[in-house]
């Protein structure tokens, strides 16, 4: 006789039953994404596979998209007011591409071959995979991001924002800082669910230093925190029904699912981190896998031939078997190629800031000004981090909409991550602090997620069209020698060289207010992507015309002469300093060009070169044009130009990197030989050389 598997005294009892049943139900799918996941090794190029992290996480990845909790659109991934889920501890990717295979994000082929240089399923997370949002892998970074989509989630269409991070990630600074802003701006639309495995890396049965008690730290941030067990399906499917069905109480939720590296596989092989996996262990692991699906299997076909002997409860059977029906394995795959993104802001341009080129205006007066005429358009956002009064966004977003002007505090990783959920959800969106400020570990992975973009965009079998890049703007103030006397630490002179390694970032060096409204009435256009706007904090004069239009890769010839002999090349407020020293030399005589470069100009530096003319380099910083230069003339097979290029910038004499000591700007560019009357004697001084 089979044995009962519901006392008697709970058959009256529906919902009881109902979950009964789903639990069964979402072991059964627990099997099917385990198999999935060993396959993946199974079939991988390096025939490898996260294990641990993967299968610790397979009950709560589970539970949140079979249990009938996210609510997502398979078709449109991109559909705005859906769910979103960031897979913070990427390395888990293969628990979430299984899933996301099954469910119809892309067909079960893709599962093959992973990792290898022809496929879309990598090492770890991001948009080339069809339904991916950002890119994940480094530690501590995705956290910030589903924050990020959590505040959007707050306005029409709402939505609630999911994420699965890691214990171990939790040692990383970034965690914290979007664990306390969360807390404060009240995101009871974001539920995080830790993987408390107790393993990491390097030591996958505990963690490097013990770790307290994490579920009265998140209280104590304001958080809603419920412990778990997540070595099986009840305390989960618990805590997310609280955090679903439950009344919202202004807090954010965070699961504590307390578990083990690798639990779910039943060899200790799979326990570590990663592993390589010999065939006879892979067998099997799949085979046992497989014998135990087919135990759940009947389990649950008992539980329901159980339900249908009883009054009632063939009404629960029924709604079992329909949600059975709804998880079952997806037969087709259901992501398309996702509309295309209108990313052009719309604006009235006759409310744009007058320039009178009689004054000086510093670069945030301009921000300021000008933003209050673009944020009518819901889609510009701005973050700042404790900073707002350098950058001017705060002041002219929150003009006309208080929540799209956020001010994270001292917490650049944070603002970095929040933005990029920001640019993601199709906004034009702004971020802002000192130059040296910005985190480059963040700025990388997202410069990463943007590529990843930019390759579905492009692929013939690609799921996103176009618009659906980052429109993400850096406006990162106290650029070159504007930070002054905040010393060293503060100082932009070494920044552009720095990030000029990373791919996909666009800097602009801003030397005008006019040029200033220009690029961001550029912008504006959409579809800029990454860019790094480096501008002045302090006042300087108006240098363009007001027909002047931006144009990225194009520099300005903004002072010339038949007679010129030299010219001067320079961007920020170099370029001021350069047109001065023109007219020292133009009182000599001599005739001196000058040409701003706010970004780098191929064509306009070899033609230069070519010119004949003495070309001096003169930058408030560590060279940036003078490195571009010389990648130019190598890509160009242009000739040797040692006789007709001369450089000053903050380089040391050997011409090493170095930083800048607190000093007034005065004191600044006398001290680095770019003050106007130093640049004047240097191309002076050459041009005599060059004739003796």
């Amino acid at each position: 006789m089979a044995e009962r598997l519901v006392p008697s005294v709970l058959m009256a009892n529906p919902d009881y039953l109902r979950r009964r049943g789903i639990l069964k139900l979402l072991a059964v799918k627990d099997s099917d994404i385990r198999l999935l996941t060993l396959e993946q090794c199974r079939d991988a190029v390096d025939k490898s596979l996260h294990a641990g992290g993967a299968f610790s996480a397979t009950i709560p990845l589970v539970t949140l998209y079979y249990g009938g909790f996210i609510d997502i659109d398979v078709a449109d991934p991109t559909r705005r007011g859906q769910d979103l889920f960031v897979l913070s501890k990427g390395h888990a990717v293969a628990a979430l591409a299984s899933i996301y295979a099954e469910l119809g994000y892309f067909d079960k082929s893709v599962l093959r071959n992973s990792r290898s240089y022809e496929s879309i399923l990598n090492g770890h997370p991001g948009p080339i995979l069809p339904g991916i949002q950002v890119a994940t892998g480094p530690m501590g970074q995705g956290f910030s991001v589903a924050q990020g989509f959590a505040i959007a989630g707050r306005r029409s269409p709402r939505f609630d924002s999911y994420c699965l991070t890691g214990d171990g990630e939790l040692q990383e600074g970034p965690i914290w800082e979007a664990v306390m802003y969360a807390g404060q701006k009240h995101l009871d639309n974001l539920c995080v669910m830790v993987d408390r495995n107790n393993g990491q890396l390097d030591m996958a049965n505990r963690m490097v230093f013990p770790m307290p008690d994490l579920e009265p730290v998140f209280a104590s941030f304001g958080w809603q925190v419920h412990s778990v067990d997540a070595t099986q399906y009840d305390g989960v499917y618990t805590a997310l029904e609280a955090f679903r069905y439950g009344p919202r109480n202004g807090k954010p939720t965070a699961i504590i699912c307390h578990g083990m590296k690798g639990h779910g596989a039943l060899s200790d092989f799979l326990n570590k981190h990663k592993v390589t996996v010999p065939d006879s262990v892979l067998e099997q692991e799949m085979s046992l896998q497989a014998a135990q699906r087919i135990e759940r299997v009947a389990e649950y076909n008992r539980f329901l031939h159980e339900l249908g002997t009883q009054p009632g409860g063939g009404v629960v059977r029924d709604g079992l078997v329909e949600f059975a029906d709804r998880i079952r394995r997806a037969p087709l795959v259901q992501t398309r190629r996702v509309p295309t993104r209108n990313k052009r802001i719309d604006y009235d341009a006759a409310r744009l800031p007058a320039i009178d080129p009689r004054k000086e205006y510093a670069a945030s007066d301009i921000v300021t000004a000008a933003m209050k005429v673009f944020a009518r358009d819901q889609r510009v956002v701005s973050i700042d981090s404790d900073l707002a009064t350098t950058s001017g966004l705060e002041a002219g977003v929150a003009s006309v909409d208080q929540t799209r002007a956020l001010n994270v505090g001292v917490a650049e990783a944070n603002m970095m991550g929040i933005g990029e959920a920001f640019a993601a959800l199709g906004c034009n969106t702004w971020i802002s602090t000192f130059c040296p400020f910005f985190d480059w570990k963040v700025l990388r992975r997202i410069a990463v997620g943007h590529q990843e973009r930019l390759e579905a965009i492009e692929s013939p079998n690609g799921w996103l069209s176009d618009g659906h890049g980052l429109d993400l703007t850096l406006l990162a103030t106290g650029a070159n020698f504007e930070t002054r006397t905040n010393g060293a630490t503060h100082m932009g002179n070494d920044d552009s060289t720095i990030f000029d390694g990373m791919a996909h970032l666009n800097i602009i060096d801003v030397s005008c207010p006019r040029q200033m409204l220009a690029l961001m009435r550029w912008i504006m256009a959409g579809n800029r992507g990454l860019l790094y706007v480096r501008v002045m904090r302090t006042p300087s004069p108006v240098i363009y015309d007001a027909d002047y239009a931006f144009e990225f890769g194009k520099g300005h010839v903004v002072r010339r002469s038949p007679k010129d002999v030299a010219v001067i090349v320079s961007s920020g407020r170099g370029v001021h300093e350069a047109i001065a020293a023109s007219a020292e030399c133009a009182t000599q005589g001599v005739g001196v060009g000058v040409v701003d470069m706010p970004s780098i100009d191929e064509r306009l530096l070899l033609e230069l070169c070519a010119s004949g003319q003495l070309v001096c380099l003169a930058e408030q910083n560590n060279g940036y044009i003078f490195q571009n230069l010389l990648k130019v003339v190598y890509r160009h097979g242009a000739a040797a130009m040692r006789d007709r290029v001369i450089t000053v910038n903050a380089l040391a004499s050997s011409g090493r990197p170095r930083f800048i000591h607190s000093g007034t700007y005065e004191e600044l560019i006398q001290a680095f030989g770019l003050s106007s009357s130093q640049i004047a004697h240097t191309v002076m001084t050459s041009l005599q050389e060059k004739t003796t």
